[in-house]
């Protein structure tokens, strides 16, 4: 579990095999200080597991799906930079939500905007992750915290606006109009779904209720009002 406060930026190259490095190449100590063997590191929001310390970064497996559902797979993320962030110890602070590191789908960005005191992203979202947006709620964006500020159901996007320190020490702001991100929902939201639609698969179809069918009446009825 993790927080979407990012310690460090780095870089990822394959390896033999399913085998990944990743190199801290900012602040490295603040990932490199007490890393074990085993220990878990998000990696532009995905969880993955320290098999090797190296001077300066690790190493790490990506399996085959773990690719096919992340941006790790992608060239991009090869050649650019890529968000680490240790997992939560014990009595750590939680500075931003819980992050789980298993990402629900990848999105695009679609424009940047600099206001006087952020930068307003637009980003696209499949539908994997637009259930469980909602306005002023959390979303973690390749493993960063932030705020929704606006989402469009229809075109199925959202806006969050991103203050100076985060765009400052994140990879967010290498981002360009195109750019694939990877995307995770809140998991408050993922067992609301659970507990209201007991029995779905976690994966909805188009043939499984959907957020048009709760309504204030249907919440009341099951102790949520």
């Amino acid at each position: 579990m993790f927080t979407g406060l990012i310690q460090s930026l780095g870089t990822i190259k394959p390896l033999s095999g399913d085998a990944w490095q990743i190199t801290c190449v900012s602040q490295p100590s603040l990932i490199m200080q007490d890393l074990a063997y085993g220990d878990s590191v998000a990696v532009d929001g995905v969880c993955l597991t320290v098999e090797e310390i190296l001077p300066a970064g690790f190493v790490a497996s990506a399996s085959p799906e773990t690719l096919r559902r992340t941006t790790l797979g992608y060239e991009q993320t090869q050649q650019g930079y890529v968000n680490l962030e240790t997992s939560l110890r014990v009595g750590g602070k939680v500075g931003g939500h819980f992050v789980m590191g298993h990402v629900d789908g990848v999105g695009s960005l679609l424009e940047v905007k600099q206001t006087a005191t952020s930068w307003e992203m637009t980003f696209t979202a499949p539908e994997a992750i637009t259930r469980y947006i909602v306005p002023k709620g959390s979303i973690a964006v390749n493993g960063v915290s932030l705020t929704v500020a606006a989402y469009e159901v229809d075109l199925s996007q959202f806006t969050v606006a991103v203050i100076p320190l985060t765009y400052a020490d994140t990879n967010l702001r290498y981002l360009m109009s195109g750019s694939l991100v990877n995307l995770e929902g809140d998991i408050l939201g993922k067992y609301v779904e659970k507990f209201l639609h007991p029995g779905k698969s976690y994966h909805k179809t188009s043939d499984d209720a959907g957020f048009n069918d709760i309504t204030p009446a249907f919440l009341a009825e099951h102790g949520y009002l």
